[in-house]
């Protein structure tokens, strides 16, 4: 239970930098901001302070930093964001994604940091009859596994389940590339320990964690999180993977319980739970700049298409029309998430 509130607090919190991301640069830039909202529905708790209402609402889902003009011009009132040149408009757009890209950056540094190392994708020894004993060796660092690009550990389990049982590897080896094809890694069964475990039967090496080695792999790793979003949506796109694999703020928080309760002592269930927020963080970010109304990416989109659709007929479009396309996707995405939400509790009661 105690990984479960942690769980919501962190997601929240998650919400708040975003929208603190918005609201920052909404101010540094001279637009009027009407309302900074964390969560969703009725208010729990509200504040007037300035030109500014301050809420707290129910349901911590989202959030919102409501500014003047931003979806109708405010004739006569040059602070309104429509009033604002395009620069600035994006700038405020992109903030919050920013800004959720920082905190999952911050956190995975910390936890680098604090872990005081952290494994790399080179190869330290490999198990006793493991099959590609003499092909791999000690020291290799490896590039790619059929394909797949490796940049970090977290790379490396994702890479070796692509494929069949023989792989090709790019590895570099004595400063230059090598490519090996037909390495034979299956699963199979180890006993390490007076254990049997089932694993490819290699072990990696890791690496005494500096300042600059810690800022290196945390934008890595960073980065890794990112391409992890893009191949669940080209996954969804193709079918593999449904709505039943979906999850919503239910779900997240309830496997954020569970990474926390697995851990063998309280802070390393916490520094589980740390990881998935980093995550979250990145997948937040990637996800809101996608081109779709309703999402900052879209707005995005929606403000370049306006600038192309001037600079070819010297006619602005209605501003109505963008704020109805917003409004309509909005309705959309609260309803697939409305769909989720209820698939995510669904799946506890079962």
């Amino acid at each position: 239970m105690l990984y479960i509130i942690l769980g919501i607090l962190f997601f929240g919190l998650l919400i708040a930098v975003h929208e603190w991301g918005h609201y920052i640069t909404a101010k540094k830039l001279d637009v009027q901001v009407n309302e900074f909202s964390i969560g969703m529905g009725p208010a729990l708790w509200f504040r007037q302070k300035g030109e500014t209402k301050y809420s707290l609402r129910v349901l911590p889902i989202g959030g919102y930093c409501a500014m003047e003009g931003e979806d109708m011009d405010t004739e006569g009132n040059p602070r309104s964001f429509a009033a604002k040149p395009l620069w600035r408009k994006l700038m405020i757009l992109v903030a919050g994604s920013f800004m959720n890209l920082v905190a999952g950056f911050v956190i995975v540094a910390l936890l680098f940091a604090a872990a005081g190392s952290y494994a790399v994708p080179v190869i330290d020894s490999l198990a006793d009859g493991c099959p590609a004993a003499g092909i791999l060796e000690p020291g290799d660092q490896v590039l790619s596994v059929d394909g797949y690009r490796v940049s970090v550990y977290s790379d490396i389990t994702a890479a070796l389940r692509s494929g069949g049982d023989e792989k090709t590897f790019v590895i570099k080896r004595g400063g230059e590339k090598v490519t090996l094809s037909g390495v034979p890694l299956p699963l199979k069964e180890y006993t390490e320990n007076g254990q049997t475990i089932t694993r490819y039967g290699l072990t990696f090496a890791r690496e005494e964690a500096t300042p600059l080695g810690v800022l290196s792999q945390s934008w890595r790793t960073c980065g890794y999180f990112a391409r992890s979003v893009w191949q669940g949506l080209a996954m969804l796109v193709r079918g593999q993977v449904g709505l039943s694999d979906m999850s919503g703020p239910v779900g997240i928080v309830s496997y954020l319980g569970e990474a926390g309760s697995q851990g063998p002592t309280f802070a390393a269930g916490l520094q589980n739970v740390l990881y998935i927020i980093a995550l979250i963080a990145v997948n937040l970010a990637v996800m809101n700049m996608l081109p779709i109304p309703g999402l900052d990416g879209g707005r995005v989109f929606l403000l370049l298409a306006g600038e192309l659709f001037y600079l070819f007929t010297r006619r602005r479009l209605d501003p109505k029309y963008e704020a109805y396309l917003n409004a309509g996707f909005l309705v959309l995405l609260m309803a697939l998430m409305a769909v989720v939400t209820f698939s995510d509790v669904w799946k506890l009661v079962k």
